[in-house]
């Protein structure tokens, strides 16, 4: 189904909350992972929404722990649009699949990879909030040939919070992301970004 339109109350916009991770058991026995844990999944194409908070209340994984993904929200519908949404989490919690989709005014939350996956989307005013522990990544965009139109344009966006966050980290080997214009809180390391791998070109 296409054209879905979620439209919340600017003055005390709806909750949609939930608290799946990646490790949690499913229905049919197998572990979720990180596709299968959104709070909300998103896969009409044309999809609207606007003044809806979206989160994932699981706990902040410990370090090196396994299946500790808790998305908040998954969106694989090519054409969305999101205006003036929340989406709060700690690891992974906007999973931008795949897809052409728009942010605009909407605040960001989480502690590691909290922006990833193939989308190719733009980010307007957008407020990205690290509650990192220590040290993190804000986005990892995984665009694996130089040939894929995908990746992540930051305009105007502010960043701030806690704890030491690279810009990003390169999931994919062409791996593509933006910011311009944008505020940069002292939680952003100098370096911008992080490579992930030792083989891998630097973001």
């Amino acid at each position: 189904m296409a054209f879905v339109t979620l439209l919340g109350d600017p003055a005390s916009p709806p909750i949609i909350s939930g608290n799946d991770t990646a490790a949690k058991m499913g229905d049919d026995g197998r572990a979720l992972k990180t596709f299968r844990s959104p709070t909300v999944a998103v896969n009409s194409n044309f999809f609207l929404a606007a003044y809806i908070q979206f989160e994932n209340t699981a706990p902040v994984p410990d370090v090196g722990q396994r299946g500790g993904q808790a998305v908040a929200l998954r969106v694989s519908g090519d054409k969305a649009a999101f205006y003036n949404c929340s989406f709060y989490g700690e690891q992974d919690t906007l999973y931008d699949h795949k897809g052409l989709h728009y942010f605009k005014n909407c605040f960001i939350q989480g502690s590691l990879d909290f922006i990833f996956g193939y989308g190719r989307s733009l980010y307007e005013n957008c407020y990205l909030n690290s509650v990192a522990k220590k040290v993190a990544a804000l986005t990892a965009q995984k665009r694996n040939k130089a040939s894929m139109e995908s990746g992540f344009s930051f305009v105007r966006s502010t960043i701030t919070g806690s704890g030491l966050v690279y810009l990003g980290r390169a999931w994919g080997d062409h791996s593509r992301v933006v910011f311009s214009y944008a505020f940069m809180d002292k939680v952003v390391i100098p370096q911008g970004w992080n490579s992930w791998r030792i083989h891998r070109p630097e973001a």
